[in-house]
C-alpha cells in the first residue's frame, strides 16, 4: 500500500452516500450475476448459443470462439462476487478508487445481464448496441483505475485483475457478435468474403490488444488480465477454425497469431514499464 494511497482511505470518514454505495453494489451485483448466469444457461436457463436462431453459436461465423471459451465467464463471475464483497467491507467505505469504480462495475454487470436479455428475445442488432455501451463502461473503469494506484496488493487483484478479464474478454465478444449481427443479416461479407471479413476482425482484436497493454501497462494486474482474456478468447476461435465444422485454416493462423500478440503484448508492456 502507498502511502497516499493509504492516508486518504483513513482520514477520509465515510459517509451515508459510502454505505449505501456498499449495499446497493453488493445486493444489485449479486441479482444482476444470478440473472446472467440464468440467461446463459445456468439453473435451467436457455444457453445464449440457442438463442436467436443460433446466430451466436460456436460455429454461427468465423470468428465466433468454440464452447470452451465461455468458461472464462466462471472465474469473471467470481471475481465480481469476491469484488462485491470486498467493497462492502466497512474499511473500504471511503476508498477513493473504490468510490471511483463501484457503480460503474455494477453498471458493467446490468448491461451484460441486459444483453443475454436481449439476444434471449433474438434483437441481435440491439445486442450490438448493448454490448458496445458494456465495453465504454468497462473502458471508463479502465481509466479511472489507470489514472489511479491501488491501495493494496488485494485490491489490484481482486479489483484490477477482475476488470481486467472483463474487459479482454468483453472486447473479444464485441467483434464476435457484430460478426454475427451482420451475417444474420445477410451482410457478413461485404465483398471480402467471410474469410477477408474473419482475417480483418480478428486483426483488429490484435490491435485492440495492443492498445490496451500500452495504456494498462502502468497496473500490472489489469493490464495482464486484459492480455489473458483477450488471448484466451482468441485461442478459441483458432480452435474451433481448425477443428469445428466451421473450418478456416487461414483464419485459424489469423486467430493464433493474434492470441499471441495480446499475450505478448501485455506482459511486454508490463516488463518495459518495470524497468522504465
Amino acid at each position: 500500500m502507498t502511502t497516499a494511497a493509504a492516508s486518504s482511505s483513513l482520514t477520509v470518514p465515510p459517509t451515508t452516500t459510502d454505505r449505501v454505495r456498499q449495499v446497493v453494489v453488493l445486493v444489485g451485483s449479486l441479482v444482476a450475476a444470478g440473472a446472467a448466469a440464468y440467461g446463459a444457461g445456468a439453473f435451467g436457463g436457455t444457453a445464449v448459443e440457442q438463442t436467436a436462431g443460433g446466430a451466436l453459436s460456436a460455429d454461427a461465423t468465423p470468428v465466433a470462439p468454440d464452447n470452451p471459451a465461455f468458461r472464462i465467464w466462471s472465474v469473471i463471475y467470481l471475481g465480481l462476487f469476491v469484488f462485491a464483497v470486498y467493497q462492502v467491507l466497512p474499511r473500504h467505505a471511503a476508498t477513493p478508487r473504490l468510490r471511483a469504480t463501484a457503480w460503474w462495475v455494477l453498471a458493467s454487470m446490468v448491461l451484460n445481464a441486459a444483453w443475454i436479455g436481449v439476444v434471449q428475445a433474438g434483437w441481435l442488432a440491439a445486442s450490438v448496441a448493448v454490448i458496445a455501451a458494456l465495453l465504454a463502461v468497462l473502458a471508463v473503469i479502465v481509466v479511472r483505475l489507470v489514472r489511479s494506484t491501488p491501495d493494496s496488493r488485494v485490491q489490484a487483484v481482486v479489483l484490477d485483475g477482475t476488470v481486467g478479464l472483463y474487459t479482454g474478454w468483453v472486447s473479444v465478444a464485441t467483434l464476435a457478435n457484430v460478426a454475427a449481427t451482420l451475417s444474420d443479416a445477410g451482410v457478413g461479407e461485404l465483398g471480402l468474403g467471410a474469410t477477408g471479413w474473419s482475417v480483418v476482425l480478428v486483426a483488429l482484436a490484435a490491435v485492440l490488444a495492443v492498445a490496451w497493454a500500452a495504456f494498462t501497462a502502468r497496473r500490472r494486474a489489469l493490464a495482464l488480465g486484459i492480455g489473458l482474456a483477450m488471448s484466451w478468447g482468441l485461442a478459441w476461435v483458432a480452435v474451433g477454425r481448425f477443428t469445428g465444422p466451421l473450418e478456416d485454416t487461414t483464419v485459424a493462423w489469423a486467430a493464433v497469431a493474434a492470441s499471441a500478440v495480446a499475450l505478448v503484448a501485455a506482459i511486454g508492456a508490463v516488463l518495459v514499464r518495470r524497468r522504465g
